[in-house]
């Protein structure tokens, strides 16, 4: 029995999941073990290495969680959001690490979580990079120096198959200038222009959501007043650095106490 740890992913078929697969299956400090994909995916049944077209890895693709959970001590979570409450529940059941990356997710079913992490680990965040967290935690700083003479603009790009805006990036970014200016983002957020919308509102956080091609993931947070710009800004060009981020989290989720955690907790950057 190895020592390493165990990891399933889900949706392996997915641009992530590809991803982590590839790099799970490099890291010396953890191992492949489960590749879950939807019931009727053509790759059901196939060993998840020569279903991307490379060599055979020893990990079956299912369609049962159940089955693709049970040799794990985590699992990595890009999917939809109804299928990573579904994984939630499993996790807890199982008293796993649970790292979701999924985007998109109401605050309706981000709250069907709290159940499963009585007694799973469950590491969420909109997005899993070092450069992305330290640019949330920039971003409540500044906000909170800057009064509403500052107007402040979450503008975001991505390629053109994702499905949901603004980016759950963009939605923790605005949430962190939200919490800089001691106001509830959902008070605050302008996410559509269209027609004649009037003048700006004053203190409200507004979001772009840009989407072509293949642009992995970019992010400017402004703050624009009469006379001057200050504008923070992250840059992806490559999503490895996303799967990175998610492994460092389930390895830092061994041993930890059940509940909720984000890669601000994982990186060491909480205030």
């Amino acid at each position: 029995m190895s020592d390493k740890l165990g990891i399933t992913i889900t949706g392996a078929s997915g641009r992530m999941g590809q991803m982590l697969v590839t790099l799970v299956s490099a890291d010396d400090r953890v191992r492949l073990v489960g590749a879950i994909e939807r019931a009727g995916h053509e790759w059901v049944g196939q060993d998840i290495g020569t279903a991307m077209g490379g060599a055979a890895l020893g990990v079956i693709v299912t369609d049962d969680p159940d089955e693709g959970l049970a040799p794990a001590q985590a699992v990595i979570d890009f999917t939809a959001p109804e299928a990573t409450i579904e994984f939630a529940n499993l996790a807890a059941r199982n008293k796993m690490v649970h790292v979701i990356g999924t985007t998109g997710m109401s605050a309706d079913q981000i709250a069907k979580l709290a159940p499963a992490a009585r007694d799973a680990v469950i590491i969420r965040a909109g997005n899993m990079s070092l450069g992305v967290n330290l640019l949330t935690q920039l971003t409540k700083r500044v906000a909170a120096a800057l009064d509403d003479d500052f107007d402040i603009e979450i503008i975001e790009a991505h390629h053109n198959q994702k499905v949901d805006a603004p980016s759950g990036t963009a939605l923790m970014l605005g949430e962190a200038a939200a919490e800089g200016r001691g106001v509830a983002l959902d008070d605050v957020s302008d996410r559509g222009r269209d027609g004649i919308t009037g003048a700006r509102k004053r203190g409200d956080i507004g979001f772009t959501a840009i989407r072509g091609g293949d642009i992995v993931g970019e992010h400017d947070v402004l703050f624009a007043a009469t006379g001057e710009r200050i504008i923070l800004r992250h840059v992806a060009s490559d999503r490895s650095v996303f799967a990175r981020g998610a492994i460092k989290a389930a390895i830092w989720g061994q041993g930890r106490s059940p509940g909720q955690y984000d890669m601000l907790d994982v990186l060491g950057l909480q205030d």
